[in-house]
This record gives structure tokens, sequence and C-alpha cells, in this order.
């Protein structure tokens, strides 16, 4: 993919000194820990009435986000995956995920009243 292909919203510039800015240049920087807001969901939509915990409020990079996936994943000895902001670990592992991510010093709380 070339960086014409990347190109939204423009048609056509007569300036000749015209720099286009792309977008993936804003990357998001990820906040430390003790600066994160996570909030720990028990999720059961569109799973054919499996339970899953979701921990939702992730503000960083992809990377960073799915070593955090691993590493939860990891101590509840349960699959999972991390995207698009999310972490989805299998059945209901809320309160030890909870204690986990309080362990590793981010703010983290239960949410959705289950």
């Amino acid at each position: 993919m070339g960086k014409k292909s990347k190109r939204k919203g423009i048609v056509f510039s007569t300036n000749p000194d015209f720099d286009y800015s792309y977008d993936d240049d804003d990357q998001v920087e990820t906040l430390p820990p003790n600066k994160q807001q996570l909030k720990v969901w028990i999720d059961r939509k569109k799973r054919r009435g499996k339970e899953v915990t979701l921990v939702t409020g992730f503000v960083g990079q992809e990377e960073d986000l799915k070593a955090l996936g691993k590493t939860l994943k990891s101590k509840c000895g349960v699959g999972g995956s991390a995207k698009d902001g999310e972490i989805i670990i299998q059945g209901n592992q809320r309160d030890k995920v909870v204690a986990l991510l309080i362990d590793m010093k981010y703010k983290a709380k239960k949410a959705g009243g289950n």
C-alpha cells in the first residue's frame, strides 16, 4: 500500500509547496499504569451465552495492550485476546483480573453491576 492510498479527504492542490500530512503519524503514547483508568466487566453479548472478562479503558499502543493481555491470560491460566483497546479473558475472572491489575499498580475497578 503506497502513501497515496492512505490519503483521505484531498482531491487536488495547486500549491507547488503543498505537503500532505498522513494519518499514521499520530501514535498514542502509552500512559503509565498509575494513570490508567481500567474497568473490568463480565460480558455475555455475542458469545453464545459464554462469559468473558472484558478489560476496557486502556490508553496506549497496541503492543503494550497485547503485552498486558498476555500477562493476564497467563496468570489466569486461560485464553483470550487483546485488540482495539480491549482485553478479553475467557470465563468469569473479574475478581482475579482486578486483583492482578491492582498488584501491577494499575487503577482498576469492577464495572457492570454483576
